[in-house]
This record gives C-alpha cells, sequence and structure tokens, in this order.
C-alpha cells in the first residue's frame, strides 16, 4: 500500500531537515531570469490580465526552482521584479500588488490562500516552495492600506512596496522584507518609513536579506552583517552594469570578500538594459557565477557553501585597510597627474608609463600606492592610476573612497575612465593599497571580457590586495572600493 500524499511530504521533508542539520554545507542556487514584460501603459489593466502575465514568469520559475531541487539545493533566490517586471507608474503597477502579511502570522498559502484574501502570487509561491522542499525567494509588490490620520498616507490611501518575500520548504511565509533604499526610477513605490533589519534562522545557517539599491548603503546592509551577524544574504536584483567598478559579478563578489560573508545575487536579465550578472559568492571568492551579454536565455547557477561561514578554516581574518599604506612612503611625486571622469565623478589619476615600477596618486586624504610588473608593455593600451575621495551625488548620495588601476578605453588620456570590457595586457604582480578612512572596502579584480579572477589574488592583513599567482588574463581593472557610510 502506498503511503499518503501528506505522509509521504512529511517524510521527504524530514529526511531533507535531517540532512541539512548533519551538514555543515548547504546547496544554494539563483536563478537569472529573462523577464516576460508587460505592455508599456500608463492606464492600470485588469487584475486578470496583470495575473496572467505573472503566472508567464511564474512557469519559468517553478520549472528553474524544481531543476534547482532535483540538484539537492536546500534554497533558490529569483531576481527583483522578476514576476511582472518594470516602467511602471504608481497607478498602473496596481493590480500586480497584493498584501502580504507580516510573517508573525504563521501562514503557508499554499494550504490556506484565502486566509487574508485572494493572494495568488503567494499562494503559488508557497507551493512551489512546499512541493518541491525548497526554500524560495522571490520579488514582488506589497499594498498596504493607509487613512487621513497618518500624515504620510499617500493621496490615493495605500502605501505600495517592493518587497522580497521567503517561503520555507514548507511554503510558510518567513520573510518579508520591504526595500529602503529605492532607485531613483522607481516612483510607483514608497520606502518603508524606517529601515528594516529582517533575519531568519535554517537548519543551515541566518540568513538575511535586501534588495538592489540597498546594497550600496548602511542600513540595512552593513547592519545585517556587522550587528546581526548572519551567514549569508539573499539579494534579488535589477542590476545595470557600469564598467568598471559597478558591474554585477565584479561588485557582488567583491562585497562578499569585504563583508566577509555568503552572498547569493539573482539578476534579471535584459541585454538591452546591460542587465546580466547573477553569482553564489562566499567570503574567500566566487563559487559560481554568470555574465552573458550574448543571448537572452535565463540561467540556473547552483553551488555548495559553508553554512556557518565563521566558523569555516578559509574565513577571512579581519582586515586594516590602511595599515599598509599609512606606514609607507610615497611611492613617487607625481608631475604629470590629470583628472579623469568615472560615472560623473572626477578621479586623479597617474599614468603607468613603465612595464614596472611604483606609483602614488592622491585626492583629498586618500592616496593610494601601486607596484606592478607587467608581462609586457604594449603601445595600443595604457593604463593608469586613479584615487576618488568625495561624496557620489548622481543617482543617490554616499561617500566613496576609490583607489583603481584601470585600463583607459584608447591611448587617448581623455577616455580613461571609460568603459572597458576587453583588454590585452597581462600583469605578472601588483600590489595595490590606500590610506582609507573607513573599514568598508570592497576589493574587485576584474579580467578581459567582464570575467572575475578566482584564487588569484588576495588581501592582506595590512590591506593590501596582491596577486598570488602570475595573472591568467589580460586585466580590465583592479579596484579597492571603499564606502565611508560614516561621512553620507
Amino acid at each position: 500500500m502506498l503511503p499518503s500524499r501528506p505522509l509521504l511530504h512529511a517524510g521527504i521533508f524530514a529526511l531533507v531537515l535531517l540532512q541539512a542539520l548533519a551538514s555543515d554545507t548547504f546547496i544554494a542556487a539563483v536563478y537569472e531570469h529573462a523577464v516576460i514584460l508587460p505592455d508599456p501603459t500608463e492606464k492600470p489593466v485588469s487584475r486578470n490580465d496583470a495575473l496572467a502575465l505573472m503566472n508567464k514568469n511564474m512557469d519559468v520559475l517553478e520549472g528553474a526552482i524544481k531543476e534547482a531541487a532535483q540538484q539537492g539545493a536546500h534554497i533558490i533566490v529569483t531576481p527583483e521584479d522578476g514576476i511582472y517586471g518594470w516602467q511602471f507608474t504608481r497607478e498602473s503597477i496596481y493590480p500586480y500588488l497584493e498584501d502580504i502579511p507580516d510573517p508573525i502570522v504563521n501562514w503557508i498559502p499554499c494550504t490556506d490562500p484565502l486566509r487574508f484574501g485572494p493572494t495568488p502570487v503567494q499562494e503559488r509561491l508557497s507551493c512551489m516552495a512546499r512541493n518541491n522542499s525548497i526554500y524560495v525567494v522571490a520579488n514582488i509588490g506589497d499594498k498596504k492600506l493607509c487613512n487621513s490620520s497618518d500624515p504620510d498616507c499617500p493621496s490615493d490611501g495605500r502605501y505600495q512596496y517592493n518587497t522580497d518575500v521567503v517561503f520555507d520548504s514548507e511554503g510558510k511565509l518567513v520573510a518579508r522584507y520591504h526595500k529602503y533604499n529605492l532607485f531613483m526610477v522607481e516612483t510607483q513605490f514608497n520606502s518603508p518609513k524606517e529601515p528594516e533589519a529582517i533575519t531568519f534562522e535554517t537548519p543551515f545557517g541566518k540568513f538575511g536579506i535586501f534588495t538592489c539599491f540597498d546594497i550600496l548603503f548602511y542600513e540595512p546592509a552593513v547592519v545585517l552583517v556587522s550587528k546581526m551577524q548572519v551567514d549569508t544574504v539573499l539579494f534579488p536584483t535589477a542590476w545595470m552594469n557600469v564598467l568598471p567598478f559597478l558591474t554585477a559579478v565584479e561588485f557582488h563578489s567583491s562585497w562578499a570578500m569585504g563583508m566577509r560573508v555568503n552572498f547569493l545575487a539573482a539578476n534579471t536579465h535584459k541585454t538591452s538594459l546591460a542587465m546580466t550578472g547573477s553569482g553564489i559568492y562566499a567570503p574567500d571568492g566566487a563559487r559560481t557565477y554568470s555574465y552573458n551579454m550574448n543571448t537572452e536565455d535565463g540561467h540556473l547557477l547552483v553551488a555548495e557553501l559553508d553554512a556557518h561561514p565563521r566558523l569555516s578554516p578559509a574565513f577571512p581574518p579581519v582586515v586594516n585597510w590602511s595599515s599598509y599604506a599609512l606606514n609607507v612612503k610615497r611611492f613617487s611625486q607625481n608631475d604629470h597627474d590629470f583628472i579623469g571622469i568615472i560615472f560623473h565623478d572626477q578621479f586623479t589619476f597617474t599614468e603607468l608609463t613603465k612595464s614596472e615600477g611604483n606609483l602614488t596618486v592622491c585626492q583629498k586624504d586618500l592616496c593610494c600606492h601601486l607596484s606592478y610588473k607587467m608581462a609586457e608593455k604594449r603601445d595600443d593600451e595604457v593604463y593608469v592610476l586613479g584615487a576618488f575621495d568625495d561624496l557620489h551625488v548622481v543617482e543617490g548620495q554616499y561617500y566613496l573612497q576609490i583607489c583603481t588601476l584601470l585600463k583607459c578605453k584608447s591611448t587617448d588620456l581623455d577616455t580613461c575612465g571609460q568603459p572597458v570590457e576587453t583588454a590585452q595586457t597581462k600583469f605578472e604582480m601588483f600590489s595595490l593599497s590606500g590610506t582609507f578612512g573607513t573599514n568598508y572596502v570592497f576589493p574587485e579584480v576584474l579580467y578581459s571580457g567582464v570575467q572575475l579572477a578566482p584564487g588569484e589574488f588576495e588581501v592582506l592583513n595590512d590591506g593590501r590586495l596582491i596577486t598570488k599567482t602570475k595573472l591568467t588574463k589580460p586585466v580590465v581593472t583592479v579596484t579597492l572600493f571603499g564606502r565611508w557610510y560614516e561621512k553620507d
């Protein structure tokens, strides 16, 4: 006699739970989704039309979730905007929103779908998690009624939030996060009145969650890691790549290393908007990643991570990011420093005119020191050492300190800082450091073709970013990207 479905499900869940409890590692998955977008309109579509569009995207996500579960994944992260897309007005997004309760209500939408009114999106996500015995992380929209007694209540009588939800392997809602740092085009949403630091416990570690632009700010990103001591951060994103420092795989990998935490980044995929780049990152480097500007396909990534990275022998030590740079004499007095622009910011540059040497470039309180040796100095490629120490004020305001070795777009120095994806020059060694005023520094090495360099560089305790081996590919940029949150 075959067991009933509830008993069979309970048995499978218990087995998965025991396996997770018995292991110090877990299997993580992220899915980069080529989102099916609605037709642009300023007028709201019907709720049925909105649900039909969302179901098309959830059909794709469900396939990825099933495949991840079959590969043994315990948790999967899907992208920001992955269920309904973007380019909405406040009015036109309304049919896509649902009322998402606080997880304290102890709710499994899959088995009790009407407890909080019609919630078909949450019901389906919950069932995906429950039917596949996997934690599912998704990004949807939340709506909350308000009234005139609330002085901040919008004129239409409701708050609308860009929201991440997490369902556990039984389908229970265990986390809800409202995005706090909205990107400048997200006028359809409200920010919550206070930033939320959302965490939840699993048999395979403590998790935190935030969304896309949040990563550049102290709250909630740093709070989750430094104060809440999460093991792993979940990161739904719709990231538009900006070379040379803010390419998704490059910055997300460096953030995991700088914050010394696991990081699961799931990006949307839209090459016309330079949206691609997802990965599974550990404190000591990328476990797996994907960057694809050539096709419009989605992509599933699966990798094993330490459940409690702080207990791992590979967990990197605390770095004093300015120790070396503050105690070394300035390498050179440059007579031909020049100003260049990177993403609207004025950097001070100096050219690498020789095949090897030692250089220093300074801006305000930041001095960047570089020792290097090229395998060959090419006449058709120019590299510079750059420093930036100021407030970035374009799509948001945040204080940066950046030391960078980067390839210029051409031999014309006026192109230094413009986006570059390819290079021919290989470096036999480099050592980059800076007199940082912040402890939040993210080490980046980007190879030609937007490729990472796992295992080929390391950060010393005194703050030097150095080569571990002779580099195998040409270098686009080597960067120490510092965020001085206290000065924002």
